[in-house]
């Protein structure tokens, strides 16, 4: 998911990438058809579009800026000794009025101080910015997720100016925390310019950044509420502008429909593969999907999975229309064995596994993807195992779909489950061609021992490779391989 995430994530500020990323990582059903009318209005306004991109783009991204958590735990993030650095802006402060009245008035006691805040002025500046630049490195995190959080709100004041559904819920919020606006200018970035250095030494002088800080964060304390909703709708407007993008370069998008029954698709792809085969879906029952190596239907299961996870999402799907229940997804793909934990692969499958079948038992409706389901243990057992998880998954009301080699589990299940396949070709001019095209019942082909030959194996490795596979095929039993005589 995280690459799909990058597919449609063309946001180009931190406020909006986080907001994008938690809307495809969380599951509250029903919430994403509540954003559909910003996304529509966002497609059906391109210059609002692009002004609000220009804004957004303004406030740039900062990395790992932690604003968000920032903003969920104020209380806990006050700057001790703010009395210090209000002391420590004073001294060249009044240094540098005394030198103005000095050289102002000129009478002969003030003439004499002049030297003397001369002095003041620069241990005082020699001093505050060493300490400061100190003190900066240490509260490096504090001032990164201030600073960032004080240019959305100055971000926000912009956005307000632009008619969108949100205006009215931007200024609302704004209204208290107007005036940290006024603090802006204190957690500037600073650059490698002149004027970036010249703000740095000001910053640094007059202790600037940690005397604001307390003064936002005392603001924020009091108006905690309509600070995180600020950031929740000004990040739901940069995603809504992101799923708008991604719906008018995709092209073959659709927007959900939700109702009771089976999941069923017309024209469905993978939102990463470029040319992808489109296929349909009529998902009523558990499912068991087979087919030769290469043949799609691992991308098939993926392709449905990813689509039931961005329809409840970002109420977008990958093709001609997609209609479904609402209901958790949940997952055991892609499994790897897990060296911290001492999990072997096996061990990191049925773990996988038991998460699907603990969801499924608690009664909510789920949707539930297994490929190549325990092809961690021998034949027997992945066989007599993987058609009792199917049995017991059929109790209940939720959905699953597996993948698998074993064209075993197809008979043991043909009255309980569905099954679905995926097919090729294999000829001596071309080699193995697949249509990715999904074919109902189970599969009737193998070609793992095809590609042995595409690969440019050995002759005899490969003929006695058929040889063996068909005399399984007749008795059901394996024979016994006779002694590579040496060439």
């Amino acid at each position: 998911m995280f690459r799909v995430f990058n597919q449609i994530n063309a946001t180009h500020s931190s406020v909006g990438s986080e907001r994008l990323f938690g809307q495809l990582h969380s599951f509250n059903f029903g919430d994403a058809a509540k954003r559909e009318p910003l996304i529509d209005f966002f497609t059906q306004h391109p210059q609002e579009r692009l002004k609000i991109q220009t804004d957004f783009a303004h406030l740039g991204r900062v990395d790992h800026n932690q604003s968000q958590n920032y903003l969920l735990h104020t209380t806990e993030s006050n700057l001790q000794g703010i009395a210090k650095y209000v002391v420590m802006a004073a001294i060249p402060l009044v240094s540098l009025i005394t030198l103005g009245v000095s050289w102002l008035l000129r009478a002969t006691p003030v003439i004499v101080a002049f030297p003397f805040a001369g002095i003041i002025l620069l241990i005082s500046a020699l001093f505050n910015i060493i300490y400061y630049q100190k003190q900066k490195t240490v509260l490096e995190a504090e001032m990164i997720s201030m600073s960032y959080l004080v240019r959305t709100i100055v971000t926000s004041k912009k956005l307000a100016k632009v008619a969108t559904p949100s205006q009215a819920q931007i200024k609302k919020n704004l209204g208290p925390l107007a005036a940290i606006t006024q603090f802006a200018f204190a957690f500037r970035t600073t650059d490698a310019s002149d004027m970036g250095f010249l703000m740095d030494y000001l910053n640094g002088l007059f202790m600037l950044p940690f005397i604001a800080y307390n003064f936002v964060l005392k603001r924020l304390q009091n108006q905690h509420a309509a600070a995180l909703d600020l950031w929740t709708t000004v990040g739901d407007l940069e995603a809504a502008i992101a799923i708008a993008n991604y719906r008018l370069a995709a092209g073959n998008t659709c927007i959900p429909v939700f109702r009771k029954g089976s999941v069923t698709a017309e024209g469905l792809i993978h939102p990463l593969l470029p040319n992808a085969v489109d296929n349909p879906v009529n998902w009523r029952r558990n499912t068991i999907i087979t087919g030769s190596n290469a043949s799609g239907k691992s991308t098939y299961v993926k392709s449905v999975a990813v689509n039931c996870i961005l329809a409840q999402t970002i109420n977008t799907c990958t093709a001609k229309s997609f209609t479904l229940q609402a209901g958790h997804v949940i997952t055991a793909m892609a499994v790897q064995d897990n060296l911290a934990e001492g999990d072997s692969y096996f061990v990191s499958e049925i773990k996988a596994i038991k998460r699907l079948l603990d969801l499924v038992a608690t009664g909510q409706h789920c949707y539930g993807f297994v490929d190549e389901i325990l092809k961690g243990t021998n034949t027997v057992e992945r066989i007599a195992a993987s058609a009792s998880v199917v049995a017991w998954l059929n109790q209940f009301p939720s959905l699953v779909m597996i993948a698998t080699h074993d064209n075993e589990l197809t008979e043991m299940l043909a009255d309980s489950c569905d099954n679905w396949h995926f097919q090729e070709t294999v000829t001596k001019d071309h080699g193995v061609e697949f249509d990715y095209q999904l074919h109902q019942g189970p599969a009737t082909s193998h070609n793992a021992i095809a590609l042995l030959g595409t690969m440019d194996y050995p002759e005899s490795l490969i003929h006695e490779a058929n040889q063996l596979a068909d005399e399984f095929e007749q008795t059901k039993s394996w024979p016994k391989v006779p002694v590579a005589q040496p060439e």
